[in-house]
């Protein structure tokens, strides 16, 4: 019997416990769940013979590390910031580790002992991180071998909702963690265009200017991600003129998450009082000089510079900012107030259905002739549990256990999946999940 221990029962966790328990019987698994919550363990393991819930506090050194010296896998799908706890215990106690989460400077520093101890830390291996990196080197790989030179480098992807569940002005649902999606672009971001480094500030991100033609949905916003840079030597691409990584929305979001920013709603700095602070009051806290007799619709439209009866004022109103209802949640941050209405305005309802859309854009010149080629994939999620977001981010985890307890991978050390022996055979399983792309070329 093989052993594999997961960190993390939430929303990603789903189709990646599915697929453990699905393969658990034939290649003789027994697998782990540890999570601080014993009955979302159990809404996600049922009563499988092939599961163990374990209830536990991550901080609990003790109870953890058990587990850990008790296994023969370890994957983790914890917030990311506790991901280090676990990769250090894995290296004390010699096990290989499998994440979905980006590689951070704090696990960087182990590369060494990693490598020393003959260990394969698999970080990004996910979906985006994940099978973004793999679809996009066994392109740039392809074209390569066939003598292309490649001179731009685009890759789009987005956790989005399916058209027939838009119901709401933010064309948007969360389907994962709703931290992550008030945080994101908090950092700016920084890619290379036309042979110059370009830097946007978090205040610029969402200008929703920026927009491509996705077959079979029309057109999506997008905008780019924090650090594309850090991908060119990954992909062995430090001399083209143009690269990026971007994230997709439905244009409408870009519009009303550029208002939640000019209003001052999404920072972490400093915690203020909520307790008998209405939404409107809290949402108006840094626009000076607010007439409170004229109309909230009034107040917001003038502040932002849009008519009242605009989408923008619609977006903001389904939110309930424009509402006398009080928060009451205490001292809170303003990312931790919006994450909370966001949780509760947004949230997917049972029937909905989410989709995950991933783009690349790849041009290159062989043989004296400029192509450019468009790779894409669009996969949709079967209710709000089983989403094409669990479904993107569990699989290649769970496809790659597979292949490391059938000992058909050899590679140790910190690494992303950018490498044909974890690309091809992973994506070739994918597509059994009808996950897969399509290329057109011009």
């Amino acid at each position: 019997m093989k052993n594999i221990l997961l960190f993390g029962a939430g929303k990603s966790a789903t189709s990646l416990i599915d697929y453990l328990l699905a393969n658990a019987p034939r290649q003789k698994w027994h697998i782990t769940v540890a999570d601080h919550d014993l009955m979302l363990i159990k809404s996600k393991t049922g009563k499988s013979y092939y599961a163990t819930p374990a209830a536990i506090d991550i901080k609990d050194q003790a109870a953890r590390q058990q587990l850990i010296q008790e296994t023969d896998l370890v994957i983790s799908l914890l917030p990311p910031h506790l991901h280090i706890t676990v990769a250090k215990d894995c290296l004390q106690f010699h096990k290989n580790l499998l994440t979905a989460s980006y590689i951070d400077p704090e696990v960087r520093k182990l590369e060494k002992d990693i490598e020393k101890a003959g260990l394969l830390f698999m970080y990004e291996m996910g979906l985006d991180p994940g099978i973004d990196h793999m679809s996009a080197m066994k392109l740039i790989h392809s074209i390569e071998k066939k003598g292309g030179q490649i001179f731009s480098f685009k890759s789009y992807c987005g956790g989005l909702i399916s058209p027939e569940s838009l119901d709401n002005p933010w064309q948007y649902k969360i389907s994962w963690n709703a931290r992550n999606v008030v945080m994101a672009g908090a950092s700016g971001a920084i890619y290379r265009e036309k042979g110059k480094t370009r830097e946007v500030a978090y205040e610029q991100l969402f200008d929703h200017n920026k927009t491509i033609q996705v077959p079979g949905l029309g057109k999506l916003a997008y905008y780019p991600n924090r650090d594309s840079l850090g991908y060119m030597e990954s992909y062995k691409l430090e001399n083209i003129a143009t690269f990026m990584r971007a994230t997709l929305r439905f244009p409408d979001f870009c519009e009303g998450w550029n208002a939640l920013i000019k209003l001052g709603l999404t920072g972490e700095n400093g915690k203020i009082q909520t307790d008998h602070l209405t939404c409107f009051d809290w949402a108006t806290r840094h626009i000076e000089g607010v007439d409170k007799q004229a109309g909230h619709e009034e107040v917001m439209a003038r502040f932002l510079n849009v008519s009242s009866k605009s989408k923008v004022i619609r977006q903001l109103k389904f939110l309930g900012l424009l509402n006398g209802d009080q928060i009451n949640l205490g001292e809170k941050t303003d990312a931790e107030v919006l994450q909370h209405l966001v949780e509760d305005k947004l949230k997917m309802e049972p029937s909905d259905k989410d989709m995950i859309v991933m783009m690349h854009e790849i041009e290159f010149e062989r043989r004296n002739m400029a192509t450019r080629m468009h790779s894409y994939m669009i996969t949709q999620g079967e209710d709000n549990v089983r989403t094409a977001m669990a479904k993107t981010v569990g699989l290649p985890l769970g496809i790659l256990a597979k292949l490391l307890l059938q000992e058909k991978i050899t590679l140790t050390g910190l690494r992303i999946p950018v490498m044909p022996e974890i690309y091809n055979p992973v994506l070739k399983e994918l597509e059994e999940f009808d996950i897969r792309f399509e290329e057109s070329f011009e």
